[in-house]
């Protein structure tokens, strides 16, 4: 799809808004430019920008006409006009596909409304070799912020892998993520590491710097040189305060002799492990004499709906009582309604992720967004309400 629209900042916001349904995403702003993007590879869509009055309008829909554009066209509007009658009457004498125009401002439900046949089929995504992005640059590190839940301030930041591929756009990882035992699984893993560790200098370098979680597998650290590896690529800046492994639940559990090992070479690197989507087996982790874990991130499947379901509430609560216990942080993953943020807020979870506050994003945005504004950023970052993250198992 492309974005025909003059304003460099309605344009920015456009493409944020747009590169979360997994579109591949050009712009313009001139006709000149419409006609090159014409010229080499007609887009399906085109977001066009109206301006108070109209503006040059006609022009470009004329240069639509004149390519034989037989895709679709999506007014943006400041707000419902006589302007936008005059696009369709034109649209239509140029035998152009005009959409329900979009009026701003508008929400993402409102924007899947209009663009809904066009957006690509999950069930029909692509798989894809991680080899292959790697070799043409389409792998992305997105991260989305964990926020304070008192503050509501941002409290780090976790990475999560993309591919944006030329053709299908942002590609979900469900289409190229290794399983335990491929022998990419390796090749992903030292990917993460390597991007996160170049993101971390570029927001540092940018912005100041934060705690970054990544996501690997237990089956990565028992590959040799695993561990050399991750030390060696970790930042020797002395802001760098340490980074956060990410682990399956279950996974820790099956192996959690050598996680314990795991935890006491990790630590004199200023490495802290995270369990991920703990649920049902959180009973598992009680009881034990050695908890070698800062954080707990409650799987989204118990905090969605928490509100109002008494037994996602009582597994969500006693997650936060046993992390309570061992002196580690909660993460409620999930949150997307207010009355699930008052609910885990009232459990005393300490940080919350979820679409309510913000979703995945690229570096990028994450720097010119307002949780990474200059004046934002917090003090005493490694502290949170209640407790300090501690790099060192807790006995």
């Amino acid at each position: 799809m492309c974005i025909a629209e003059w304003q460099p900042n309605l344009r920015k916001f456009l493409r944020e808004a747009l590169s979360g349904f997994g579109l591949n995403i050009l712009e313009c702003v001139n006709t000149l430019e419409l006609q090159a993007v014409l010229d080499k590879d007609a887009p399906d869509l085109i977001v066009l920008g109206l301006a108070e009055d109209g503006g040059a309008f006609g022009d470009v829909l004329e240069t639509l006409a004149a390519r034989g554009f037989s895709g679709k066209v999506l007014p943006l509007v400041r707000h419902a006009s006589t302007v936008i009658d005059e696009v369709q009457a034109i649209a239509e004498g140029l035998g152009l596909s005009l959409l329900p125009p979009l009026v701003m401002p508008f929400n993402d439900e409102r924007l899947r409304s209009r663009i809904a046949a066009l957006l690509p089929e999950v069930s029909d995504g692509p798989t894809m070799d991680i080899r292959e992005a790697l070799r043409f640059g389409w792998l992305e590190l997105w991260y989305q912020p964990k926020i304070d839940v008192r503050t509501l301030a941002m409290h780090g930041a976790e990475a999560l892998l993309r591919i944006r591929h030329p053709k299908w756009g942002i590609v979900p990882p469900a289409y190229f993520i290794a399983d335990d035992g491929d022998p990419r699984l390796e090749l992903v893993s030292k990917t993460v590491i390597s991007r996160a560790v170049d993101d971390w200098y570029f927001f540092f370098r940018e912005r100041y710097a934060i705690e970054l979680a990544i996501n690997l597998p237990v089956p990565f650290f028992q590959a040799p040189c695993s561990l050399d590896y991750l030390c060696r690529k970790l930042p020797g800046h002395t802001a760098f305060e340490g980074i956060l492994v990410e682990s399956n639940g279950v996974d820790i559990l099956r192996n959690l002799d050598f996680i314990r090992g795991l935890a006491k070479q990790f630590r004199a690197h200023k490495i802290g492990i995270s369990i991920d989507d703990i649920g049902a087996e959180w009973g598992s982790f009680c009881g034990l004499r050695e908890f070698p874990f800062v954080e707990i991130k409650v799987d989204r499947k118990f905090v969605d709906g928490c509100a109002n379901d008494g037994l996602k509430r009582s597994i969500c609560a006693d997650i936060v009582k046993l992390a309570n216990c061992y002196g580690a942080r909660t993460v409620a993953e999930g949150v997307e309604t207010w009355g699930d943020f008052h609910a885990v807020r009232e459990m005393g979870f300490d940080l919350i992720q979820g679409f309510l506050f913000a979703k995945p994003m690229s570096a990028e945005s994450l720097i010119q967004s307002p949780w990474m504004a200059p004046q934002t950023k917090p003090l005493g970052y490694r502290s949170i309400k209640r407790k300090r993250v501690a790099w060192t198992p807790r006995h």
